[in-house]
């Protein structure tokens, strides 16, 4: 009988870990993998030349594309960045993908992470073109999505707002029967809840 291994690895994870994040996602993909879905995958990837091109490619060999890209230094290790995906598509088909970025050169763990199991945000700024008499009411609507003024002059008001993409696309729709002159997002950043790595 082999006995399972626990090794700290250098990213943080053990290999227990590791393959349970792997049967995690098997579950969450393999019991319906046909039906279309979104996930944010999480990367932790070493900081060199080419690692971006690499994940990109696994996404385009397959056909599907990346709908939004974060990228940023990470806080655990020297010389690595973490990576953030959103991506849709058939779950079978992303089951593979995140088992393919997993092996990847410099991709030290990829992981797909459900909205139950990690914290979720985005940042928008939300440029508007309003008169003195709306400014009222727009600055009530700030109010409610606790969206800050970063900006305001004579004729605009430049928004900024923070939380889950559906609370962005809301305040947007409720931003557009103003002159929404310019709308700018980061994509989504995740991090996983409690004392699980991301």
């Amino acid at each position: 009988m082999i006995e399972s291994t626990s090794e700290q690895r250098a990213d943080g994870h053990t290999d227990d870990q590791a393959r349970r994040d792997a049967v995690r996602a098997y579950e969450r993909y393999g019991s319906d993998g046909r039906t279309t879905r979104r996930t944010t995958i999480g990367l932790l990837v070493n900081d060199r030349p080419g690692v971006l091109m690499r994940v990109s490619q696994t996404f385009s060999r397959r056909g599907y594309n990346i709908e939004s890209l974060v990228v940023s230094p990470a806080h655990t290790l020297p010389d690595t960045s973490r990576m953030t995906i959103t991506c849709s598509g058939p779950g079978d088909v992303l089951h593979q993908i995140i088992l393919q970025l997993d092996k990847l050169i410099d991709v030290i763990h990829a992981r797909d992470h459900a909205e139950d199991e990690a914290v979720i945000r985005e940042l928008a700024m939300f440029k508007v073109v309003c008169t003195v008499s709306q400014r009222s009411e727009l600055l009530q609507i700030a109010e409610i999505f606790r969206a800050k003024t970063v900006d305001i002059s004579d004729e605009t008001i430049t928004l900024e707002a923070t939380g889950t993409t559906e609370k962005m696309d809301a305040l947007e729709k409720l931003l557009s029967k103003f002159d929404l002159r310019e709308m700018v997002r980061t994509g989504k950043v995740v991090m996983a809840r409690g004392t699980d790595i991301t």
